[in-house]
């Protein structure tokens, strides 16, 4: 058994809705149900979706205040007044910033751009930056991506006697700034019909308002930031990033050629993934680091020598942006362990919120260590960096489903002197003093609005398939879904029951895992290779006997002119219980093999299955590799029960235990039954069995030949077992070995039948009549080849069904120990 990171919730569709579609627009079904899937409900909507065009987007003066922005900003541009662009640090402001320039630049505008500093100035409109704009000349001042929370620095701005346009995206506040135009589809008041617009993609409202045309050549800028944002692709952003990557690919503007290049993307296959994990971290390098400007000058350079010499510098800055947060993830997965730590001894139960903040920490990475943290806790969680000498924290945080992070910080207002943001993700600034209140206030929140479901991942299924119904030309269509990404991710598809065909690792330190699946219930059918990146660490807890169940993107895998379906790994499970063969191995390797399978197990995902692996030994004498130190030890007794053989053992519960390792050979298989009996939580167990080889292969002699070697003593009138050649010479007429004999001698003096004495062996005159199987050692030496058919004689396949039928429910029920 194995259990999955995520819970898997299975997408149900209108069936009737997908076979109107299928057969209206002669798609494939698996298409079709994954169109219904995404809110497609009929035919317009399906041609839309997969065919749509430039002339699919919305009237842009729908929007509240584009009439009299349009308006102002022409008065502007007849006046020569000069505009001034003030934009955000991160990918989307720096983008939505670029596209304005470049419209102002093609109206050939008096315009310059502002964006704030990160660290200096932090996030918004202020006033320093409003002083240098009137002092410069600045009348008019046009915000993108940011500025509806700015009520004071707007107001400001109209009293120095400049005017100012809004455009935002981001969630309004209760209160309003009053600009003397305000654009934020998100207004209450607002009847633009799509309000998932990113910051740039409102500016190409703007710039689609004044051109009086869709500015096409703009959509490859606005894509970054939609992109980079983490906006649903549908509506007009999907137009915005399915036609900007189009426009991209032969790419018009030097600095985005450039950048592509030296993130080592295909410009001519570039897609939305390589905008969100490879251009939009080198754009956001550089407000993260330094100054913003800089990726800015990237976007609007139009020197092809410039464009590469600051698309290497951005590659530089994100390398060091990397190393940074490596660096704070370990410090803040450090503090959020001790923290559980504490709890646990506590008997407290963790926090369901997270609360992490240091001093000096980067703030331009904070919000990246928190998205790490969320991946590993899976809890809402905020990364905060002190000012130790004004006290200030500045942080950032990330969400999970079903936790509103923006409407939490609303619930904290009091304590902040700054914040907002989305659902999802968000930004604050707060005084020292007030954390631990703040940290208070979330867990609270955290507990009333979140279950204990809410903080396993959920991942959505879109259809369960079988290998057969998803051939090479279905998985070719569905690449009409793309472009990918958020409200409309690439398809993942679960495939049950599938047979094992190869476990292997690939890559340098073998991290990634890659698995040859076929359908466990079809007679002849061809592997499909499934490749989960950074999953190497699976491979060694799965076995090929067990039949895995996948969720998988998929794709094609072409390699030297061959084209074949792949699929792409996002989550596994092993719904059986799992027999690893650890027989045989050396007590080295076996004590090598346990180090590594903690560690494994501490990585897997929650839900409590971060146990050590329990140690069972069967004898009084057995000892666990590596001592007793190795890691919990139970011992199990003759009649079944176990007890607990050293401390960490006694620290635990067996039955709560998920993988049990047998460390020794049982003595009986009602011994070993029984302990198996009591592993109620046992999700993979491991065969060592380590003990001395098999007595003459486990066989017991038959009557006939018991017959043999009392006649012979009883003929002879006594043995001398100091006499090697006696022996040999029986053994050689009988066939049994010396061993056997000796046996077969101790049965005999234990029912009575012989005596021995130094040596020497004689009959006894006149016995009492005794069964053999009256004998104690021939019970245990037929236990004993009892437990050599099964613990020893078996194949892996054998062995796994033997132990699976164990936990059967009628097993159970018949070998609780006594």
């Amino acid at each position: 058994m194995l259990e999955s990171k995520a819970r898997w919730r299975l997408g149900a569709g209108d069936e009737a809705v997908a076979g109107q579609l299928c057969d209206a627009l002669g798609i494939d079904p698996l298409l079709a149900r994954l169109l219904v899937l995404r809110g497609v409900s009929s035919v317009p909507e399906a041609e839309q979706f997969l065919s749509g065009g430039s002339g699919h987007f919305h009237d842009p003066f729908l929007m509240e205040g584009m009439e009299p922005a349009v308006s102002r900003i022409r008065s502007a541009l007849s006046g020569g007044e000069k505009i001034r662009v003030y934009g955000d640090y991160d990918a989307d402001g720096v983008s939505s910033t670029a596209l304005m320039a470049h419209l102002l630049r093609g109206l050939g505008a008096n315009f310059d751009t502002y964006i704030p500093h990160r660290v200096k100035e932090g996030y918004g409109l202020n006033k320093g930056a409003v002083d240098l704009a009137k002092e410069q000349g600045v009348s008019l001042i046009i915000t993108v991506d940011t500025g509806v929370s700015a009520v004071e620095e707007v107001a400001y701005i109209q009293e120095l006697g400049m005017d100012v346009i809004v455009t935002d995206h981001h969630e309004p506040p209760g209160t309003l700034p009053q600009p003397l135009a305000l654009i934020n589809p998100k207004q209450e008041t607002c009847p633009y019909p799509f309000k998932g617009l990113a910051g740039v993609g409102v500016a190409l409202k703007l710039a689609q308002g004044l051109l009086g045309r869709l500015p096409e050549e703009l959509l490859e800028i606005a894509a970054i930031g939609t992109v980079a944002d983490l906006m649903p692709l549908h509506d007009e952003n999907r137009l915005i990033v399915k036609l900007g990557l189009e426009r991209m690919r032969k790419s018009a503007y030097p600095g985005l050629r450039a950048l592509m290049d030296v993130s080592g993307v295909d410009r001519s296959a570039v897609n939305a993934t390589h905008i969100g994990f490879s251009l939009a971290p080198r754009i956001n390098a550089s407000g993260r680091l330094e100054h913003a400007s800089t990726a800015l000058k990237l976007l609007v350079t139009e020197d092809e020598a410039e464009a590469v010499s600051v698309a290497e510098e951005l590659d530089l800055l994100n390398k060091e942006r990397q190393f940074i947060v490596d660096e704070l993830t370990g410090l803040a997965k450090a503090a959020v362990q001790e923290e559980q730590d504490g709890a646990l001894k506590r008997g407290e139960t963790p926090k369901n919120f997270l609360v992490v903040s240091g001093e000096t920490w980067n703030v331009g990475v904070v919000g990246i260590v928190a998205s790490r943290l969320v991946d590993t806790y899976y809890r809402p969680t905020i990364v905060l960096s002190i000012d130790p000498d004004t006290g200030m924290a500045k942080g950032s945080a990330r969400s999970i489903a079903g936790f509103d992070m923006y409407l939490a910080l609303t619930h904290c207002a009091d304590l902040l002197d700054h914040y907002g943001g989305h659902q999802a993700a968000a930004g604050m600034s707060l005084r020292r003093e007030n954390i631990a209140e703040f940290e208070r206030r979330l867990n609270v929140l955290a507990g009333e609005w979140l279950s204990a479901e809410d903080f396993v991942p959920l991942l959505a299924v879109d259809a369960e398939c079988s290998l057969s119904e998803v051939p090479l030309e279905c998985i070719e269509e569905l690449e009409k879904l793309a472009p990918f990404g958020v409200g409309n991710p690439a398809p993942k598809i679960l495939f049950s029951g599938l047979r094992l065909d190869e476990i292997r690792l690939m890559g340098r330190e073998r991290q990634h895992l890659k698995l040859v699946l076929t359908d466990a219930a079809a007679e002849i059918a061809a592997g499909v290779e499934a490749v989960g990146f950074g999953k190497g660490w699976l491979g060694s807890l799965m076995t090929p006997q067990a039949p895995v169940d996948i969720v998988g993107e998929l794709s094609v895998n072409e390699w030297n002119g061959v084209r074949k379906p792949q699929l792409m790994l996002q989550d596994l499970r092993i719904p059986a219980l799992q027999v690893f063969d650890w027989r045989g191995k050396p007590a080295a390797r076996v004590v090598e093999e346990l180090a590594a399978l903690g560690e494994r197990l501490a990585a897997l995902p929650g839900r409590g299955s971060a146990r050590p692996p329990a140690l069972v030994l069967f004898g009084e004498e057995d000892r666990a590799p590596g001592g007793r130190q190795a890691g919990p030890v139970w011992r199990c007794m003759p009649d079944g029960s176990l007890a607990a053989d050293n401390e960490a053992a006694r620290e635990l519960k067996f039955p709560e235990m998920t993988d049990i390792v047998l460390c020794t050979a049982p003595r009986s298989l009602t011994q070993l039954e029984r302990a198996l009996a009591q592993a109620d939580g046992i999700r993979r167990c491991y065969a060592v069995f380590a003990d001395p080889a098999p007595q003459d292969g486990g066989a017991m002699p038959t009557r006939d030949q018991f017959k043999a070697v009392y006649a012979s003593v009883r003929q002879q009138g006594m043995w001398d077992l100091r006499n090697p050649a006696l022996l040999q010479s029986f053994s050689r007429r009988s066939g049994l070995s010396a061993s056997m004999i000796s046996f077969v001698l101790d049965v005999f003096e234990e029912l009575g039948f012989i005596e021995k004495a130094g040596g020497v062996v004689r009959p006894v005159a006149a016995p009492s009549k005794r069964d053999l199987t009256t004998s104690r050692k021939y019970q245990e030496r037929l236990s004993r080849a009892e437990v050599d058919r099964v613990c020893v004689y078996t194949s892996a396949k054998e062995l796994s069904d033997w132990i699976a039928g164990c936990r059967s429910p009628q097993q159970l029920s018949s070998a609780q120990p006594t």
